[in-house]
């Protein structure tokens, strides 16, 4: 097995994988992976590239909308539009995705264009048309047809992005003509409401059961709170908000509920990814354990398996986590499993990252993949040692290394509680 190492989030990219990507070519994979994630992309490119060369493209958003971040406060907004017709829903809804391929994945994402019109983030009343269609695309619940016409013809670099969604070629756009557009009732309704903050509008949406990934779509727009202070959020930073408001509401609820009166573990395994969750009878925690191995996509060059965690106690946290998204959206799957339970846990995933996983296709990955764990039966122990050995079976890397990179873990076994003592009691 390779040896460790444990680092900060933002030493991860310090690796030069540029030199060996031009030496390679895609073609001697010195990189060590089984399949260059360059070249996955550029044969979905390849199977588009025909239907896009051009400077219009009709086909059905959807819906799908894109908010950049570079150049802030200034930055592109835009519609997702494939140049092909029909139910294309499944191309921007994330909770639909687990089990398919990265191959799947990447079809759906890098068949969307993207167009672009640029825009003060301030100003999202008075935009023009190009803006007006897109914002209600946001809003809609259904696919709608779009012609887009757009200055030059679509192009775009590669995009490996671990916190959103993989998508295509972009344009700048001249104008759009959209269809018939349904929107969203759930929405519109709190979109209308301009004395409404931006978190109320998002929990009430969550409470109403829309989709997350659609949240936070209309979230990026504008959509939601004080009509004066309404801003257009990058598409990244709409995502992490969302799950940051939900899952912090969440967790007011958690701290009410009663413990769990068991060690449970929980599992989940998708595109070489494996999640082993453990939940645990102690009052409200947190923690994130990542694991990458090398040749992974964040540990392209590494010789060494990377682990890096973030943890909060039964108060939160006040600074963002190091990790990133996929923190919150871990987080937002905890909470809502143990307000769905009545009870309040402990709750610490691990989370190894295989070589298989050769791209990044989102934080939504880590979120399905923990709610995916939640809805299956769990293995119950009565001691922790007992939930060490099970995941031992479970997980590659040696317990004991999990541990050493482990707050919480750390923190359980060497704090005694109440809870403890009882279960002496019981045993005796």
């Amino acid at each position: 097995m390779p040896a460790f190492t444990s680092l900060s989030h933002d030493t991860l990219f310090q690796s030069d994988e540029g030199s060996m990507c031009v030496l390679c070519k895609g073609s001697r994979m010195l990189c060590g992976k089984t399949r260059c994630p360059i070249l996955v992309k550029f044969y979905v490119s390849q199977d588009v590239r025909q239907r896009i060369d051009r400077l219009e493209i009709d086909g059905t958003t959807p819906p799908g909308v894109f908010v950049g971040r570079f150049g802030y406060p200034h930055v592109y907004v835009g519609p997702l539009i494939p140049p092909v017709k029909g139910d294309t829903s499944l191309f921007d809804t994330p909770e639909q995705w687990l089990g398919k391929t990265i191959d799947d994945i990447v079809n759906f994402r890098f068949s969307l264009v993207r167009g672009k019109h640029r825009v003060h983030v301030s100003n999202v009343e008075n935009s023009g048309r190009i803006i007006d269609a897109t914002r209600e695309l946001a809003l809609a619940t259904l696919p709608t047809d779009i012609e887009a016409k757009f200055l030059k013809k679509p192009s775009g670099r590669i995009i490996l992005d671990d916190e959103i969604q993989p998508f295509g070629p972009s344009a700048p756009l001249k104008n759009i003509d959209v269809g018939n557009i349904k929107i969203d009732d759930r929405i519109e309704k709190v979109h209308s409401d301009g004395d409404l903050k931006a978190k109320e509008a998002v929990l009430s949406l969550y409470g109403d059961g829309t989709f997350v990934s659609k949240i936070q779509r209309a979230f990026s727009v504008g959509a939601f709170g004080i009509r004066k202070a309404r801003k257009f959020v990058p598409t990244r930073w709409s995502i992490t908000a969302v799950d940051s408001i939900i899952s912090s509401d969440l967790m007011d609820k958690v701290r009410d509920n009663p413990l769990i009166n068991e060690f449970r573990v929980y599992e989940s395994w998708n595109l070489d990814n494996r999640f082993v969750i453990l939940v645990m009878p102690y009052e409200w925690s947190y923690e994130l354990v990542e694991a990458w191995y090398p040749n992974t996509v964040w540990n392209p060059a590494g010789k060494q398996i990377v682990i890096f965690s973030d943890a909060e106690g039964y108060d939160g946290r006040t600074t963002y986590a190091q990790i990133g998204g996929c923190y919150y959206a871990a987080r937002l799957a905890s909470a809502e499993f143990l307000v769905g339970e009545k009870r309040q846990a402990r709750v610490v995933i691990l989370r190894e990252a295989h070589p298989g996983y050769i791209m990044p296709v989102g934080v939504w990955n880590v979120r399905e993949n923990a709610r995916n764990a939640f809805r299956s039966a769990p293995r119950k122990f009565d001691t922790l040692k007992e939930v060490f050995s099970y995941v031992s079976t479970r997980l590659d890397i040696e317990m004991e290394r999990w541990i050493d990179n482990s707050a919480m873990l750390r923190d359980v076994l060497h704090q005694r509680r109440l809870w403890d003592f009882v279960k002496e009691v019981d045993r005796k």
